[in-house]
């Protein structure tokens, strides 16, 4: 696959189980960054009128779990190509009984429980301090609130989401813990994703699809805990759901240069 000179207006990352959206014409290309590769080649083509960067963070076959996805390299590749505007669909466990497997969350904040990974392009001598006060686009999470009600897709549109480091899943105890904090979500990609995309200006929104019930629910026996195997299973189940907002979202989408995104950084370099 070449390097070649392309453009998108629009990125969309892959998440566990999604790891092809574009089809006929679409190119496949290799973006060089200062942070290394990408996951892997990002796929660029038309998408709902629209030219899209398709991207599965975690590879093509699912090789890199959580802790290795190169975040600063996905994200400085997508503001290469030209892409202003981001949804990143992921799988994500349910931390509250009334969020459930099937469900749509449009977060609206996240918690970072991580712990090793590069979470910032500013590593001196320039230092910026960026608010995050309000980490997600609300333009697009609008558009994907407003796309998945058309639809009659059940959905959520707000809820914390928690990210945790992984690759394993959460004991009960942490499980309980964040629960009782009153977050809804758990995920293991969220940051710093959403952290690098509004360091470069790029306008994000995330979707999670709940697969399960993260370490079971208490007080009910009969709720597993999670396990790899019922997240792809309850992907797969739902997907046409992901690709169908996806498709409105896109189409529905228009790019908003005054939207505060977009001047997060206003320091030189920050295109």
């Amino acid at each position: 696959m070449a390097r070649v000179n392309v453009s998108a207006d629009i990125g969309i990352f892959g998440g566990s189980g999604f790891y092809e959206l574009l089809d006929k014409g679409a190119k496949q290309v290799w973006v060089d960054t200062p942070y290394g590769s990408p996951s892997g080649p990002i796929t660029v083509g038309d998408f709902e009128g629209k030219r899209v960067a398709f991207l599965p963070r975690h590879g093509q076959g699912h090789e890199l779990p959580p802790h290795r996805i190169p975040f600063r390299a996905n994200l400085w590749a997508m503001r290469e190509l030209g892409v202003r505007n981001i949804f990143a669909p992921c799988t994500a466990g349910s931390l509250q009984p009334h969020v459930k497997p099937g469900d749509f969350v449009i977060c609206d904040q996240f918690v970072d429980r991580t712990r090793s990974r590069a979470g910032t392009f500013f590593d001196g001598p320039v230092v910026v301090h960026i608010s995050m006060a309000d980490p997600y686009c609300p333009r697009l999470r609008r558009v994907l609130i407003d796309e998945a009600k058309k639809q009659g897709i059940t959905v959520h549109d707000k809820g914390t989401v928690v990210t945790i480091e992984g690759p394993r899943f959460s004991t009960r105890a942490e499980s309980r813990w964040f629960s009782q904090a009153g977050w809804e979500v758990i995920s293991m990609t969220q940051y710093p994703e959403v952290v690098l995309a509004r360091e470069l200006n790029i306008c994000y929104a995330s979707v999670a699809l709940i697969t399960d019930y993260d370490a079971g629910l208490e007080g009910d026996s009969s709720v597993e805990a999670v396990t790899h195997e019922m997240v792809l299973k309850v992907f797969k189940a739902n997907v046409h759901n992901v690709v169908s907002l996806l498709r409105a979202a896109v189409g529905q989408v228009s790019d908003d240069p005054t939207c505060a995104c977009r001047s997060a950084v206003t320091i030189e370099g920050a295109k």
